[in-house]
């Protein structure tokens, strides 16, 4: 006698047995990998978790993997590419049954290789089940999605689902101590840092001229890697040690995979914007406490005067994260401008009380200006600007439109920013 999920008993019903999975959730993913082939058994997933760089990371993958002569797939936050084409997405990581189906048409297609953001709320609700790893990489962990998963420790375990007997191989940067924490669970895991002890280590970075950087990989064996980078910051050289080291872990030549990182460039990602102004323009997705400070951070080294920032914070999501944004912001930045992200159905300008909050109680804090509009935001920042300034407009990255009480507005920052920077140099 089987039972059912309040554990009473349940007989079989005419001959077929009633199974009740002690996760329902972990069920659609099995069984629509079943109805479409076992189509990760034909590919090699890279997957990559972490608060922030899971798309930088997955795309370096892609553009080695390329390099390397691989077909790459590539799934993720800001698109999903099956061998450089784009096909339609609306999640990071999608649903179990179009995931699945998606694999399938990669496989068919000849892609060999896929890499792709694994979100926590895809492992917490069971979107990657029924997928077959090849590498699970970690790249940090820091304050978001507490609104879903109330706790930093339940965002961690969710997170550590995926080294959890998943995948292969695991690589895990060591930069921070989630990732330690992780690294000691798994002790078969290849660890990487930027500063300190681990199996590939970055060392010799350096700005480049055109605002990039370059820096050499030093793999466990000895082996010394030059890497070249777009991408300015110390945490796209963590970055791009992951996905170097996952790469390398899973069979791809790691001087060809590093050859294919120096062009890339990714969609609202420290996306520069250029109209022929006197001063840095950029656009990033850094919409998390964490992700914001390393932003401002990374683009200090580069600015001779001030750094000026718009930043929101969404609706319906971690409250609790939105000081601590104002805070991080207004620390680092001279000018902050604190407007409307997606204010989703909440009140914007209780969203925005509450970081403006937090940047007041920052200690010598820059200047703070509420604008609510956030088209009127972007131009007032651009307006603020002088030679040797940095605009950084933050939060949206790549999005193109604003969730208002249900309805999605078209709103691009690269596109606001660049129409408010032509105006300004007419």
């Amino acid at each position: 006698m089987l039972t059912d999920a309040a554990g009473a008993a349940r007989p079989a019903l005419r001959g077929v047995p009633v199974f009740v999975h002690p996760r329902p959730r972990d069920v659609l993913g099995p069984v629509a990998a079943l109805v479409y082939g076992d189509p990760t058994a034909r590919l090699s997933v890279l997957g990559v978790t972490g608060t922030s760089g899971k798309t930088t990371v997955a795309h370096l993958m892609e553009a080695g993997l390329a390099a390397a002569g691989r077909r790459a797939g590539v799934v993720g936050t800001v698109g999903t590419r099956i061998a450089g084409h784009a096909v339609p997405s609306a999640l990071t990581t999608p649903e179990a049954p179009d995931l699945q189906a998606l694999f399938a048409v990669m496989a068919e297609d000849g892609v060999t290789d896929v890499a792709m953001e694994v979100s926590s709320h895809s492992l917490t609700m069971g979107r990657v089940a029924g997928t077959r790893f090849a590498l699970a990489a970690f790249t940090n962990l820091s304050q978001d999605h507490l609104d879903f998963h109330h706790t930093m420790d339940a965002y961690f375990e969710a997170k550590a689902e995926l080294f959890d007997g998943r995948a292969d191989h695991a690589v895990i940067c060591v930069d921070d101590e989630w990732g330690r924490t992780l690294a000691a669970r798994v002790p078969t895991a290849v660890t990487v840092a930027t500063a300190g002890d681990a199996a590939w280590r970055a060392i010799g970075a350096r700005r480049a001229p055109d605002g990039g950087q370059s820096f050499t990989a030093l793999a466990p064996d000895g082996t010394e890697i030059p890497v070249r980078l777009r991408l300015p910051g110390a945490y796209n050289v963590a970055n791009a040690l992951v996905a170097l080291a996952g790469l390398a872990t899973t069979g791809v030549p790691a001087e060809r995979a590093a050859a294919g990182f120096g062009d890339l460039t990714v969609p609202g990602r420290m996306q520069r914007v250029e109209e022929g102004q006197p001063f840095l323009a950029v656009v990033d997705y850094a919409h998390k406490p964490g992700a914001v400070a390393a932003l401002l951070d990374a683009l200090r080294p580069q600015v001779d005067g001030r750094i000026v920032v718009v930043l929101g914070s969404g609706g319906d999501r971690d409250r609790g994260k939105r000081p601590a944004m104002g805070a991080a912001a207004t620390s680092r930045a001279e000018v902050l401008v604190v407007t409307d992200d997606n204010p989703r159905s909440e009140d914007p300008s209780e969203i925005r009380a509450a970081m403006v909050a937090g940047a007041q109680q920052q200690t010598g804090h820059g200047e703070i200006v509420e604008i609510g509009d956030r088209r009127e935001a972007i131009a007032t920042a651009v307006a603020y600007a002088r030679p040797g300034d940095a605009v950084v407009v933050a939060g949206k990255g790549h999005e193109a439109g604003q969730e208002v009480r249900g309805v999605k507005h078209p709103f691009d920052d690269a596109v606001e920013l660049s129409a408010a920077l032509r105006r300004r140099m007419r």
